[in-house]
């Protein structure tokens, strides 16, 4: 422990505090109170370095204080990053300590935790526009994100910074984030390392070569008749992945037979591929571009190919206005869009198939590139509406940095975007798939070297394709991420154009020069040892993951999922997951009927708590979503809900539905045919499928209408009740299920149309994007909403299958994205074995007949410990390791709006429930709406 500094230094009239103390985690022992942790002394500041230790910033300015950040030397988690950076906190009574509810320090108005009690009760999940934010930041970056997991989940890395945010968010985390960079909170001021680099500007790395021809030749071992590519276990052509095959074969050995053949596919799949809408309907931008780039590089015709003039449908179908018009077109995020690209590599690519045809591209389809680029200079993936959270990555910098080079006039954007490439290096050479990854990604690495070669950075190049050497495998192919041992073509097409030295702008497939016969006759066959391929139904292995979630390790006593392991205090929520993904599966009936048990029986946790306690059932505080999610799991293992726990669920569901919106202070309805405190479609859905089995079609009606009435024109629905506009794959594929189960053809229509809109949100490796990113959770999701319609879209199924099998992890759980911190999460594994079945929550069943429950092992009791007291504190600049001492001067939010209201649970610190604020509170809120 440190000496105590303090200094006052100021920016305006704002003042940045700098506490430095640690706190013990606390909690207390009956349910009726909430819990909470007293402060103790912390590391001092300047000890948490670049290298060493973090930072975190809690932002009272909306109480009228100021902002306050500490330093922890050895954090293990966000939770006790927290906590040892000398805050104090309290839970709400429904969720416990787990749930941040109030957060306070002593060196502001005497250690009062804020939302005081006037103001916020901390009984259930506190409103969307009041509530504890959670934010990160990395070494070297200066824009905060949302973390990928939960505090509890998250381990902080040496440099990293996380920020706490009173107010509101959206799902996109357009707004509420931190109005304070991480550079104005680190200990230096945002001097931060770069990686250790040569005079010439790229890390020092051994020099390599990638074997382009055996790259080459993976590659052509994975087309289909040496036409095309198909993904496993389908027989439907996958036309992007043939593309990049297409490109990966020009790169390696120009003008081919072999490419010819597959142009000469493609061509005949354009309809299909790039016009699924129709002959006459505007094409599906990224898809088009494709094509056209390959007519481009093949020396072919892009305005005459496949039958159709695809350079001239681009053109005619830009976006003239976005939603900020009034009236929107569909597709249309922002003025400049290509028609439907919705991600930056589409609009990007699509400018580039302009540019290589000699034509010029749209007014604003440049602009609207140069609107992605974030304030550290990279791009972000999405086309964001103008005013959106901006967070970028390499690959797309990378290619977008290509285009508008080659555009032309877009210097100062073109070096922004090279300035944050070369500062996001990795001192391997290789180049992260995410900020803040300390792991190579394959793909951002080869469209990174593709593009600073371009730029004139080639000693960078050089040392980003040595990297890429050093990956590639046995087989001649890459995988996606560093270490990976499965090749994919994804990761592969793009290394290849890295390896030959070449990139998308400039590639022609040319034929080869004439060369003097050889002496000796040439090597016949193919490679002499033969492209590995993946077995056939490349799914998830869910008997593992069944092991995972009942190893005694993460099933308490075989009972429940634990939300704090040291008070034993149960994840009700949570622990209903694993039953739903042990009923699905059936491989492991006897721990299902122990789960069911304990529920029905009224056992209870660590904190004397039983299920009961967590819906509110019967009480001033019931929960719909808590209440269906209950509801539905006695239906669907044949117990009866009218009798769970000794509680009537279903008539409690129908008390719970809304007549109308209830008015301040009371926020139980948020609108009628609502239920009562489930303030999000999913919760919302538990509710009227739990009825809906029940036989109460009637009692349903109103909230029967309610969500059917909440469902985008795009067939998408959004993630909270009341809706904010935003649209989002779980709660689209569980209203879905939902709206399937109501009898007769009246919503048939609606599901159609949210299963066509599911589809087209997949992501080119399979998965779908969530509020954590690429999420396991959201593809979990979608295969169960899109086998409402399985033979339809068996090809989405199995390439959502695929890539939840790309994130189980050896002990057979899964991660909760697919980039970010990895490790095994316990509700990213629930949902991604029950939905990898793809079995509805409306017709889930499994029998318990002949079942015995597993006997309680011996385990000791938790300890529960009391509160401590908070310590008092001064005003001004401190560090709580005492006074003097100094650091930059940083603005408060001062009484900041708080935001829109956009998440339905605060960050609920255990597993997936945090992923981003806005998800969190969804879920935590109506912890029976997960």
């Amino acid at each position: 422990m440190g000496t105590a500094q303090q200094q006052d230094r100021h920016v305006g009239k704002k003042r940045l505090l700098s506490l430095l103390t640690a706190a013990a985690v606390t909690f207390a022992a009956s349910v009726a109170f909430v819990t909470g942790a007293g402060p103790a002394a912390a590391d001092p500041v300047e000890e948490c370095t670049a290298t060493e230790g973090a930072i975190v910033a809690v932002d009272f300015g909306p109480f009228g204080g100021d902002v306050v950040r500490g330093c922890d030397t050895t954090p293990t988690t966000g939770y006790e990053l927290l906590h040892e950076g000398g805050f104090t906190t309290e839970g709400t009574r429904h969720d416990g300590d787990g749930f941040i509810c109030r957060i306070g320090t002593g060196s502001f108005n005497s250690g009062t935790q804020y939302p005081t009690p006037a103001t916020e009760d901390c009984v259930l999940t506190p409103q969307a526009t009041a509530y504890w934010s959670y934010w990160i930041a990395s070494p070297g970056q200066d824009t905060w994100s949302y973390s990928p997991l939960g505090a509890m989940s998250r381990k902080p890395q040496a440099g990293d910074v996380d920020a706490w945010v009173f107010g509101g968010t959206d799902v996109g985390g357009s707004t509420g984030r931190p109005t304070f960079t991480p550079d104005e909170v680190r200990a230096d001021g945002g001097a931060t390392p770069g990686p250790t680099g040569n005079p010439t500007g790229g890390p020092t790395v051994p020099a390599g070569e990638i074997d382009v021809p055996a790259a080459a030749r993976w590659v052509s071992g994975q087309l289909r008749e040496g036409t095309h590519v198909v993904d496993e276990g389908s027989d439907t052509p996958n036309d992007f992945l043939t593309t990049e095959a297409a490109y990966a074969l020009a790169a390696a050995d120009g003008k081919s037979p072999a490419l010819d053949k597959v142009a000469a596919h493609l061509a005949g799949r354009t309809d299909a591929y790039a016009y699924p809408a129709g002959a006459d309907e505007p094409p599906a931008a990224p898809a088009a571009a494709r094509l056209a780039l390959l007519a481009e590089i093949t020396e072919g015709d892009p305005r005459d190919f496949g039958g159709h003039d695809l350079l001239g449908d681009l053109v005619k179908n830009v976006c003239p206005a976005g939603p900020e018009s009034g009236s929107p077109t569909p597709g249309c995020t922002a003025k400049g869009d290509f028609h439907g690209a919705t991600y930056a590599d589409g609009q990007a690519l699509a400018v580039l198939a302009l540019l290589r045809g000699g034509i010029e591209p749209p007014a604003g389809a440049e602009e609207r590139l140069t609107q992605l680029i974030c304030q550290d200079g990279s791009v972000t993936g999405i086309l964001l509406s103008p005013g959106e959270y901006c967070d970028g990555d390499p690959a797309t910098t990378g290619l977008v940095a290509l285009v508008l080079d080659e555009a032309g006039g877009h210097e100062n954007a073109v070096a922004e975007m090279r300035a944050y490439l070369k500062k996001a290096q990795l001192t391997s050479g290789a180049f992260p798939a995410y900020n803040g990854s300390p792991t190579g990604s394959v793909a951002a690495t080869a469209y990174a070297a593709q593009a600073l070669r371009a730029l004139g950075d080639g000693d960078t190049a050089d040392a980003a394709v040595a990297w890429l050497s050093r990956e590639q495998l046995d087989d001649g192919g890459f995988g996606l991420d560093e270490g990976a041992t499965d090749a994919g073509l994804y990761a592969t097409g793009p290394a290849v154009l890295a390896g030959a030295g070449t990139d998308l702008v400039t590639l022609v497939a040319k034929a080869p020069e004439p060369t003097v016969p050889p002496t000796t006759p040439p090597a016949t066959g193919g490679p002499t040892t033969q492209p590995t391929t993946r077995p056939p139904g490349g799914g998830p292995d869910l008997k593992k993951g069944i092991a995972f979630l009942t190893s005694p390790a993460n099933l308490h006593q075989g009972r429940y999922y634990r939300d704090n392991e040291k008070t034993g205090r149960a994840d009700f929520g949570l622990t209903i997951d694993g039953a739903f993904a042990l009923a699905a599966t059936g491989h492991d009936d006897n721990a299902l009927r122990t789960i069911v048990d304990f529920l029905e029986q009224g056992g209870k946790d660590g904190e004397g708590r039983s299920l009961h306690d967590w819906t509110g059932v019967g009480g001033a505080y019931a929960l719909g979503g808590s209440m269906g999610k209950a509801a539905v799991l006695a239906q669907a293992v044949e117990r009866d809900p009218r009798d769970f726990g000794g509680q009537d669920l279903i008539a409690g569901l129908a008390d719970a539905v809304c007549e109308k919106p209830s008015t301040a202070p009371d926020r139980s309805c948020p609108a009628a045919g609502a239920y009562t405190y489930a303030p999000s479609v999913f919760a919302h859905s538990l509710g009227i499928i739990a009825q809906l089995r029940a036989g109460e079609e009637k009692a349903a009606k109103a909230p029967i209408a309610y969500l059917a009435g909440l469902q985008h024109g795009s067939g998408a629905w959004p993630s909270l009740i009341p809706a904010t506009g935003d649209s989002e794959v779980d709660s689209t594929a569980m209203a879905a299920m939902t709206l399937d189960l109501v009898p007769g053809d009246a919503h048939a229509a609606a599901v159609d149309k949210a299963l066509s809109w599911l589809a087209s949100r997949q992501l080119a490796d399979g998965g779908f994007p969530g509020a954590s990113g690429n999420s396991v959770n959201s593809a979990g999701l979608a295969v169960q909403g899109l086998s409402l319609d399985a033979e339809k879209y068996d090809r989405q199924i199995t390439k959502a299958l695929k890539f939840l099998a790309s994130q189980q992890n050896k002990d057979g759980g899964f991660n909760v994205a697919k980039a970010g911190q990895r490790g095994s999460d316990i509700r990213a594994s629930a949902q991604a074995v029950g939905g990898a079945t793809g079995i509805s929550f409306g017709t889930l069943t499994r029998s318990l007949e002949g079942t015995t429950p597993n006997p309680v092992p011996s385990s000791s009791t938790p300890a529960i410990v009391t509160p401590g007291d908070s310590a008092g504190g001064g005003g001004g600049m401190v560090n709580a390791d005492g006074p003097g001492g100094g650091g930059g001067g940083l603005a408060s939010t001062g009484a900041q709006a708080l935001g829109l209201a956009a998440a339905a649970a605060v960050l609920v610190l255990a597993g997936w429930r945090t992923v981003v604020a806005a998800r969190n509170r969804r879920e935590a809120a109506a912890d029976g709406g997960r």
